[in-house]
């Protein structure tokens, strides 16, 4: 029986965005290791088959505790002995990287689903970092026998210019997919309009930005209710406050609805979903749910954001960090029913061709043959 063990940050991460592919693969005939930090998803993972292991990892260390994490995952791989290990995020896909090329592992699965704000960023501190971490991206791409999973054409291009990776060695496949029989089409909801975003409350994600575009539309008498779906992701540096919800829920601007698990419904009830991100995206998961909700989008031009829809027949692009232009476009769809449903009937029909979980479920399953092969020649 053949071995992929996946590395990533963390199990909540691991099961909303590539536990079906973990399924499909014990479906056929994998065993499916994951080696994760853990919050409360044990029980799921091991419900569905998985062999899970423990692992402490922290997004802000560096230094000893760095090369403390790099040993765990050598020692892990040493012990499972896999033939494929499938690395997801930054941190994973880097000491992972280098981890797998000192343990021998026969084929590697690198997955950057984002590249994240250092990368994003043009800041003098993330320069330097960018600078800095150049020699673990060589050395973590340096396998022998690996493939790259990119999420959108800009990531891909920044490793490519890097030299880190080549044409032959990566493939896109878009975001992590979207379940067609759980995020379904209805139509849009009568009353006032109601506007969502849903994301880790970080600043990088632009919800200071959408509560900004709140109040200007508050201000110029524009009658729309604007909902705050998440929770402050205390782990990152960039997350926003319990003051400043407070202070957000107490000005009227914004409804907090918090962390929610029902995103399809409360997309079905909603008239248009924003994302205005800065951050490092991959392909956000909360745009591709949208867009199979049928649902028109507001998201910024920028990379990964502008990934998930086609400007002006899917939603639209606005400028990063500009509420003034974002509280615009908002005004523009609410002012015009038929041109935001059809984004939303277009929307839905990419979401069909491009985003169904089952494609992409089905990609990776090629990927992990396609190394296998290679590993057999």
């Amino acid at each position: 029986m053949r071995k992929i063990l996946f590395i990533v940050n963390v199990d909540w991460f691991f099961v909303s965005h590539r536990l079906p592919i973990a399924i499909e693969a014990i479906n056929q005939g994998y065993e499916v290791h994951i080696a994760t930090t853990l919050t409360d998803k044990l029980d799921l993972l091991e419900q569905n088959g998985l062999i899970v292991h423990s692992l402490d990892m922290h997004r802000s260390r560096a230094g000893i505790s760095t090369l403390y994490e790099l040993w765990n995952f050598f020692s892990i791989m040493r012990s499972i002995g896999p033939d494929i290990v499938h690395l997801v995020t930054a941190k994973p896909v880097l000491l992972g990287g280098i981890a797998a090329r000192l343990a021998g592992v026969p084929a590697l699965v690198l997955a950057v689903s984002g590249l994240g704000i250092v990368f994003s960023s043009d800041s003098f501190k993330h320069k330097i970092l960018r600078h800095m971490l150049r020699p673990f991206y060589y050395l973590a791409f340096g396998h022998k026998n690996y493939v790259a999973i990119f999420q959108n054409k800009d990531d891909l291009q920044s490793l490519l210019s890097w030299k880190v990776t080549s044409v032959k060695r990566s493939i896109i496949i878009y975001g992590s997919g979207v379940d067609l029989d759980i995020c379904t089409y209805l139509p849009e909801p009568e009353g006032i309009p109601v506007v969502s975003f849903a994301s880790r409350l970080l600043v990088d994600k632009g919800v200071e930005v959408f509560v900004r575009a709140s109040e200007v539309l508050r201000n110029r008498g524009v009658n729309v209710r604007f909902w705050l779906i998440g929770e402050p992701d205390l782990g990152n540096a960039n997350a926003v406050t319990k003051e400043q919800l407070r202070s957000w829920e107490s000005s009227g601007f914004v409804e907090l609805l918090g962390h929610r698990e029902d995103i399809s419904d409360l997309f079905s009830r909603s008239n248009i979903v924003i994302l205005p991100s800065f951050y490092g995206e991959g392909l956000p998961k909360v745009l591709v749910e949208a867009a199979a909700c049928g649902r028109a989008v507001i998201t910024t031009d920028h990379p990964g954001c502008r990934d998930a829809i086609e400007p002006g027949k899917t939603g639209l692009l606005v400028p990063v960090r500009d509420p003034v232009g974002l509280a615009d476009a908002i005004s523009a769809l609410i002012e015009n029913s038929k041109r935001r449903q059809k984004m939303g009937e277009l929307g839905r029909k990419r979401a069909e061709s491009m985003f169904d979980i089952k494609q992409v479920v089905s990609k990776h399953i090629h990927v992990y043959k396609a190394l296998l092969d290679e590993v057999i020649d």
